[in-house]
């Protein structure tokens, strides 16, 4: 980490360029919810289609439901999320555990809380190409201790995926993505590489921070920051408390987005077929006729 306030050698150092505070709702399955990416503000963020910070305690949670033609990335702050799909996969997911979900050509399951406590995470939803829109579902899951991670001076990242200060996450990204998870103590600051061609975001968890110019405003914490474009990413801390925070970026598809709640494809046609396969159970959908969750 550089020791003044000066960015290192980026020749096109991003910028915020717009910042969105998640306010907390109560939605219909009875969690509170913080919406980033999927809100009249900010509608999509190529390849992002969501990204939630959510609160369920039960009997709140999300029962059976499909997907289909993206991914959905669940990482978990506090307690636990129990997930079953109609393939007959079943297990939770704890504190600092990811579940990395490819829906594909299509999936349905349900994520329900484990325990009695409050149980606390974000959810990322990833475009596919159209080109992936239709593979064969499947998962990647981390437990907590399985995450890399990287320290030095006053700096700790989990790599969840992407790279970060010569640590490589083993996770596959269809769509090339990055998820970082940074911690700054007080004074400590970070000078993160992004591609360029890529677009990207902040999520504040705890504390507050100065991102991409040093002579910014510090941002609090719910705040996401779009970043602009350029080849990396500076934050400071200037507080004297720590500072929490992902980074998250990933390369744009470029393509139409239809979508239709939890079908994402490329056109309204592809969309009504989505929408008959579930119906009538199939193309992806057979085993639906006969599951539900326990």
């Amino acid at each position: 980490m550089a020791e003044s306030d000066q960015a290192p050698s980026f020749d096109k150092p991003r910028l915020v360029v717009n910042k969105v505070l998640a306010r907390a709702q109560q939605e219909s399955a009875g969690g509170i919810f913080r919406r980033c990416i999927g809100r009249s503000e900010l509608k999509f963020l190529d390849p992002f289609l969501m990204f939630v910070d959510f609160s369920l305690t039960p009997p709140s949670g999300f029962p059976d439901h499909p997907h289909r033609g993206f991914e959905t990335v669940t990482y978990m702050l506090q307690g636990g999320l129990i997930h079953q799909d109609f393939a007959g996969n079943k297990g939770t997911i704890r504190t600092g555990d990811v579940q990395w979900m490819t829906a594909g050509r299509g999936i349905i399951h349900s994520e329900m809380p484990a325990g009695e406590g409050p149980s606390k995470g974000f959810q990322l939803w990833i475009n596919l190409a159209s080109k992936d829109k239709m593979t064969e579902p499947s998962y990647q899951e981390l437990l907590t201790e399985e995450i890399k991670r990287a320290q030095e001076d006053g700096v700790e990242v989990r790599v969840i995926a992407g790279e970060s200060m010569g640590v490589r996450s083993s996770v596959y990204t269809r769509t090339p993505t990055m998820y970082l998870d940074f911690t700054l103590n007080p004074g400590a600051q970070v000078h993160q590489k992004i591609p360029e061609s890529w677009n990207s975001f902040a999520y504040i968890i705890e504390g507050e921070g100065v991102f991409g110019s040093s002579n910014s405003s510090p941002v609090a914490i719910h705040s996401l920051l779009v970043l602009g474009p350029g080849d990396g990413v500076s934050v400071w801390n200037r507080s004297s408390k720590k500072l929490r925070f992902v980074l998250i970026g990933g390369q744009p598809l470029n393509e139409p987005v239809a979508q239709y709640g939890p079908f994402v494809m490329n056109s309204q046609a592809e969309i009504s077929r989505a929408i008959e396969d579930y119906q009538y159970f199939k193309n992806g959908f057979e085993l639906a006729r006969s599951w539900r969750s326990q």
